[in-house]
């Protein structure tokens, strides 16, 4: 590990009696990113993120937080860290901005005016009780409380539950504020969409087995994608079937239909190199998060 790690685990592993719920967890995460944590539910997701936040004990390995020890330091790594727990609970009878004010006293104070300028991009009401809020709008508080004392590491586990897509876009937008000014956020979601919004790297994690760890535009770019390619004429599928990562080649008309995971120079090369024919239009479906995620669970381990 080197000192511009802000999250680090090695081997860490959690086991309830035969359940393996975490395995060998080796994982380097730096300043200034938003690593994404993807898995379904079971999947080993928030036993980490309470391992790393020391409200369970691992069963094997290790694990740092900006440096200091996950249990040794467990409270002095709070006064760095904003968390959004995945069951999240906050007192019923009082208001957003008496639950705000508790965790401000227990952190030593806060910026207010930055408070309501965060329940003012979130549309917070902060004047009801927790227990008068819908889901969403728990959320927002809890979100809140996560940011208002800039920490240096953020542990969001599900952190959009509830949310509107267009409360999920500023929180979005707070996030890269976030990072853009040095912190570190641990985003672990089932929201495939979010994650490829807004995260630098992606780690799928199945079984309690880290299988992949990659940026999202290096997991994007091994996936098969859809093009079409439109041409004056009518082409020869047999132009395309030799490129490399091309398959499944239909001809329509003057319309070109592939699937393909190979360089796009080559292929435009070749649609427009012919003699025959001109290239009039073309059409990428990229694909998107959710069947680079899906390939990961056709197998168990």
């Amino acid at each position: 590990m080197t000192d511009n790690v802000a999250i680090h685990t090695q081997g860490l592993t959690k086991h309830y009696g035969k359940v393996e719920a975490l395995v060998d967890l080796d994982l380097d995460i730096v300043p200034g990113e938003i690593f994404g944590f993807l898995g379904p539910n079971g999947a080993g997701k928030t036993t980490t993120i309470r391992t790393l936040m020391d409200e369970i004990r691992p069963t094997a390995g290790t694990a740092t937080i900006v440096g200091l020890d996950t249990h040794q330091d467990s409270v002095e790594i709070r006064k760095h860290i904003g968390y959004i727990p995945g069951d999240l609970a906050m007192y019923p009878n009082l208001t957003g901005r008496d639950t705000l004010t508790y965790f401000s006293n227990l952190r030593g104070g806060v910026d207010w005016e930055y408070v309501d300028a965060l329940a003012d991009r979130l549309e917070a009401d902060l004047s009801k009780k927790i227990g008068d809020l819908s889901t969403g709008n728990r959320q927002k508080v809890g979100i809140i409380q996560a940011f208002m004392n800039k920490p240096q590491v953020y542990m969001m586990d599900e952190p959009s539950a509830g949310l509107d897509p267009l409360v999920q876009r500023e929180f979005q937008g707070m996030m890269k504020e976030a990072v853009a000014d040095g912190a570190t956020i641990f985003l672990s979601s089932h929201t495939l969409s979010e994650v490829q919004r807004v995260a630098d790297r992606v780690g799928i994690i199945r079984s309690g087995h880290l299988v992949t760890v990659e940026g999202v535009q290096q997991l994007r770019s091994k996936a098969i994608r859809r093009v079409d390619l439109y041409f004056d004429g009518a082409p020869d599928a047999s132009l395309f079937e030799p490129i490399d990562g091309v398959r499944e080649v239909e001809v329509r008309n003057h319309h070109v239909s592939l699937s393909f995971d190979g360089q796009m120079e080559e292929l435009l090369r070749v649609a427009t190199n012919s003699q025959s024919l001109t290239l009039t239009d073309i059409n990428s479906q990229e694909a998107d998060l959710e069947e680079i995620f899906l390939t990961y669970y056709r197998e168990e381990v």
